[in-house]
């Protein structure tokens, strides 16, 4: 067993937001996303994975294939691995994305940044 706090991972940064690493363990990987508010995460796709995000705080906007849906607090969301995703703090709080990729597409996505 290994047990992890996600309050550890809440780390936020006023230049952009950061990517946190809790889990890397075989083919998947646990991180937290932070955002301060305006900060986003560019457009990108999880080939060959399914993501699943859960809403730690805050609120914002997640835009899959280009429609916009507005998430808050304790809100679940499966992205499928060829939708195209990005995610806007549009809220005036920070907001922390807990995200489990069911397998990693490249090393690249199981990096702290």
């Amino acid at each position: 067993m290994e047990k992890n706090s996600v309050k550890a991972y809440m780390e936020y940064s006023e230049e952009k937001f950061t990517k946190r690493i809790i889990y890397k363990k075989g083919e998947t990987t646990a991180f937290v996303l932070n955002f301060l508010p305006n900060q986003t995460l560019p457009t990108h796709k999880h080939p060959g994975t399914e993501v699943y995000l859960y809403v730690l705080t805050g609120s914002g906007t997640i835009i899959i294939d280009g429609t916009e849906t507005t998430v808050t607090e304790a809100d679940l969301i499966h992205v499928q691995s060829e939708e195209e995703m990005s995610f806007k703090n549009t809220g005036s709080e920070p907001v922390s994305l807990y995200v489990v990729l069911s397998k990693i597409p490249s090393e690249l996505y199981a990096k702290n940044i």
